[in-house]
């Protein structure tokens, strides 16, 4: 990794004002005067706007209804040091993604209040400044990051004016009126508006927003179909390559997942979890450098994330030498039979807990049966939640940018609310037995499974995107000796 050009000697280190040139601190007359010029104009012209800007453009206008009269101000958030000279991997704030399409560092979109509703404008750092050596010499110039685009390109892609967002703070701390900010991802632009905002009314427009993603417009919904299709392809790859995993460890199917997600899409939307063995029973088991054994399951809950952040979040349960032992199946069973029952508790005004409620009673019903609950019956069972010591959590959660998408959204209009068309969730239930668990036979000890897919609420029913990936035990069975033969 190149370093920055930095003053080597004390001469070179002379404080700006002192230096011949005034602009470039160790950097002689002819290079300060070479780097200036001789640089073909890269402008682009007749730039069409992206896929999304009628639908982002129809967000701000509900966004506008929302809170007429009042300033607001959603920020993409800065770069975050992962360790001294280095950054993590930009990732907007959903908020100002969802409102905007785009996805660059620093920008903040602004509605200015007028009299017929706002006037939006984004706000975003302009092409590096070549006179004043920025472009060269600032590690965040271009020619260390790469090319932005200018402010009139951004105009042209995004659909709303664009202004240098370095001028932004210093207007907002002179702003009058009232002012709502999303929180949490600008600290200097919250600074700024220190004095005009009130944490009661910025978690507003944060629920707002938030509730706003609960029902998912036409392009949201392809863009999911994406994400679950390079997701199933990355699913596949990680079955082909199961030899080599098991020459390593979890870490091989972790980068072999990854691969699929970059080449295809962004990024992965979430710590991949590859729990082989006993780990399947961890439920977010991220560190996923463990044994890969023959004989024993692999649990992998991964999603694609698109070029828009749209993600996935897919968990099959795969046994690693392709063939399920006895007590293996009859776990697997158990929870593909739980799922069903979810799956289909998902309808257009169904209440949204349905699917978790008919989920958890053929667990229930299945842990019973086992004799593992003593001499209960079910309906005990559920009401006491004693099943919880193996189901653990809920079989599901709303998707979209976020994995746990929505998740400021009131609980009256979310996990108790009712589920309508346009809404994608995951139905996921599963079984996890702790390898130090007594109360379960030895046989049962250290197994984990769950089987998740992402479910679209449609007028008459659901949809499942992630369908083409087997979920019944034989199928399961089937596909895999098809890929590793």
């Amino acid at each position: 990794m190149a370093e920055e050009l930095t003053p080597e000697t004390p001469e070179e280190q002379e404080p700006i004002k002192q230096r011949k040139n005034g602009l470039y601190p160790g950097v002689s007359d002819e290079l300060a005067e070479s780097m200036k010029s001789g640089w073909a104009d890269t402008e682009l012209h007749g730039l069409e706007p992206i896929a999304q800007a009628e639908y982002t453009a129809a967000r701000r206008a509900a966004l506008s209804r929302q809170f007429p009269g009042d300033r607001l101000v959603i920020p993409a958030g800065n770069l975050k040091t992962r360790s001294n000279d280095t950054e993590y991997n930009f990732r907007p704030s959903t908020e100002y993604a969802y409102l905007t399409g785009d996805h660059t560092n620093d920008g903040v979109l602004v509605l200015e209040p007028t009299a017929d509703g706002h006037d939006a404008t984004i706000y975003l750092l302009p092409r590096s400044d070549r006179e004043n050596g920025e472009f060269w010499l600032d590690g965040m110039g271009e020619l260390w990051t790469g090319r932005r685009h200018s402010l009139t390109e951004a105009e042209q892609l995004l659909g709303l004016p664009a202004k240098d967002v370095r001028e932004l703070a210093a207007q907002l701390a002179e702003a009058t009126g009232p002012v709502r900010v999303v929180r949490g991802h600008d600290a200097g632009i919250e600074t700024a508006l220190n004095d005009k905002v009130t944490a009661e009314r910025d978690e507003e427009m944060r629920v707002f927003l938030s509730e706003a993603r609960l029902v998912k417009d036409a392009f949201e919904v392809g863009e999911l179909e994406k994400a679950c299709a390079s997701t199933a392809r990355g699913f596949e790859d990680v079955v082909r390559v199961l030899d080599k995993a098991e020459a390593t460890s979890e870490r091989y199917i972790e980068g072999t997942f990854f691969l699929r997600a970059r080449v295809e899409g962004n990024d992965i939307g979430y710590g991949s979890i590859c729990a082989a063995g006993p780990h399947a029973t961890t439920l977010h088991w991220v560190r996923n450098d463990g044994a890969v054994r023959s004989g024993e399951l692999l649990l992998l809950d991964a999603g694609v994330e698109t070029h828009t952040l749209y993600t996935a979040d897919v968990t099959r349960t795969l046994p690693i030498n392709g063939r399920f032992t006895a007590i293996q199946r009859k776990i697997y069973d158990a929870v593909y039979d739980a799922q069903e029952a979810g799956i289909a508790a998902v309808t257009p005004g169904a209440p949204y807990r349905a699917f978790h409620d008919a989920a958890q009673r053929v667990l229930a019903e299945r842990l019973v049966a086992w004799g593992l609950l003593g001499d209960l019956d079910v309906e005990k069972v559920l009401e006491l939640g004693l099943q919880r010591r193996w189901t653990l959590h809920g079989t599901g959660h709303m998707l979209g940018m976020d994995v746990h998408d929505c998740a400021a959204a009131r609980t009256d209009n979310y996990v108790n609310g009712t589920l309508e068309p346009g809404m994608c969730l995951t139905v996921e239930p599963g079984l996890y037995f702790q390898a130090d668990d007594l109360t379960v036979p030895e046989e049962y000890r250290g197994i984990g499974v769950r089987i998740e897919d992402d479910l679209l609420v449609t007028e008459d029913g659901n949809r499942n995107l992630s369908g083409s990936l087997p979920r019944r035990s034989d199928e399961v069975e089937t596909w895999m000796a098809g890929l590793k033969g």
